[in-house]
């Protein structure tokens, strides 16, 4: 299938003169593969992919080293050394592990430390503000939703590029159905005033009868050329959809044409299974993301209500394989409490205050997004069944004009009609066939227009 379009869509044989059909299915499946909107759609995947891993750059261990040493008039005033790392974790607490080298003589006796060495190994620990959430945990979290929130814009995307493609091939299709139509009628208008003519000179008809043909002519003609600059704007539009794997726009080779617009169709769902598929609707999933990233931010909001409590304890050894056996506070450590807190939160309050008046925000608007969705689904249904009555109406209406003219040829080949009621029935068949292609193509458009309004199209993958 791959190859056959290819030669179609994108001219790799010398020959045009043949005729080759390009199949609704083959069409869209070269759209979904190749088109640069498609492709935009899967790129919206890696903005997720990478805020996420930016966003796990916060917890990721930190290594750090400070030399900081005085010598002046020829004496070593000191010589501090400190290397470590700090790892953070997602409950919230800091391993820490630091190492001291430190002499001069002027160093200061706090810290002063053996010639080995001392290192300390511990945490710190926020038991006040930050104990559950903190700026780093809510990052992170924020960024999980994102990356979610890029797949169901990637489906909106990609549902919305299944819409405007189908309508295009289908309007193609219609306009390639009348074109053969008025191209009949025309035929058929040139043989009948060529007969005509001929029947007048042989002094079978009046020469009223031939102006009547001619004129016939000339105005199958004109809605010929129409028809021809129809179609040839629905194939520019259809080339707009097809791109080959070069990333390179194609055109449709001469002698290229579609599926019969009137040809049956499998219209596989459920209405009930489409109301309940608009609870999903991407739109919907955006939305909701976006409420679930903004209780993320009150959470955080509310924890810098609290105020900064943290606790730093390390044990002291001179060497990793001599960790001290004594308990907490009794030897060999060191520890700090840290505490501050604003006298009046009015920024901390106000920041929360902000945040939950959002979040009531996008809740209201989530609620009214649900029922505009659902709304215009019930008249994509309605309008598709609708269609689907008008095209059987408009079968039979069709099927009735043809025996009309049936019969009016035959009473015309007796000499019971004229020539003026033949071609007004012969006409009126005609704009009813071009009708009945319009309302088939608008019945496969109305059909993309429901699945796209539940939330469907290209089957996400």
């Amino acid at each position: 299938m791959r190859l056959i379009l290819s030669i179609i869509a994108f001219g790799f044989i010398v020959s045009t003169h043949a005729q080759e059909m390009l199949t609704y299915e083959e069409y869209m499946l070269w759209v979904r593969d190749y088109h640069p909107v498609a492709k935009q759609a899967d790129v919206t995947l890696r903005f997720g992919d990478q805020e996420l891993l930016s966003a796990r750059g916060g917890f990721d261990p930190v290594a750090f080293m400070d030399i900081n040493a005085k010598r002046y008039n020829e004496t070593d005033y000191y010589d501090r050394r400190t290397a470590g790392v700090v790892v953070p974790t997602w409950g919230g607490v800091e391993l820490k592990g630091v190492g001291e080298q430190n002499r001069g003589a002027f160093l200061n006796p706090e810290q002063r430390v053996p010639d080995s060495g001392l290192l300390a190994l511990g945490a710190s620990v926020n038991v006040g503000q930050g104990l559950f959430i903190d700026r780093r945990r809510a990052a992170l979290r924020q960024a999980q939703i994102y990356r979610d929130a890029t797949r169901a814009e990637r489906e909106l995307i990609l549902n919305d590029l299944y819409l405007d493609a189908t309508d295009s091939y289908w309007q193609w299709a219609a306009d390639y159905n009348n074109l053969q139509v008025v191209s009949e009628g025309l035929r058929l208008a040139e043989m009948r005033f060529e007969m005509i003519k001929e029947s007048f000179i042989q002094g079978d008809f009046p020469a009223i009868d031939t102006v009547e043909a001619y004129t016939q002519v000339m105005d199958r003609q004109y809605r010929f050329q129409q028809a021809e600059i129809n179609f040839f704007q629905s194939t520019q539009m259809l080339n707009t959809f097809l791109w080959d794997s070069e990333e390179t726009p194609a055109d449709l080779l001469v002698g290229v044409y579609p599926e019969d617009v009137l040809d049956p169709f499998v219209f596989d769902y459920n209405t009930e299974a489409l109301r309940e598929y608009v609870d999903s609707h991407p739109e919907l999933q955006l939305t909701d993301f976006d409420i679930s990233n903004l209780e993320v931010e009150r959470r955080f909001r509310a924890e810098m209500l609290k105020p900064v409590l943290k606790v730093d304890y390390n044990f002291l050894t001179t060497s990793i394989n001599t960790l001290p056996e004594n308990s907490f506070f009794v030897n060999d450590y060191k520890w700090g409490l840290t505490f501050s807190t604003p006298l009046f939160l009015r920024r901390e309050r106000g920041n929360l205050g902000f945040t939950k008046a959002r979040l009531d925000f996008k809740n209201y608007q989530r609620d009214l997004k649900f029922i505009q969705l659902r709304n215009k689904l019930e008249t994509e249904i309605f309008n598709f069944e609708t269609v689907e009555q008008q095209l059987v109406t408009f079968s039979n209406n069709v099927t009735g004009l043809q025996r009309l003219l049936d019969g009016e040829m035959t009473r015309f080949e007796i000499g019971e009609s004229s020539l003026f009621l033949v071609n007004a029935r012969e006409v009126s068949l005609f704009q009813a066939q071009q009708t009945l292609n319009e309302l088939a193509a608008k019945r496969k458009t109305a059909y993309a227009k429901m699945l796209n309004a539940a939330g469907l199209g290209f089957d996400p993958q």
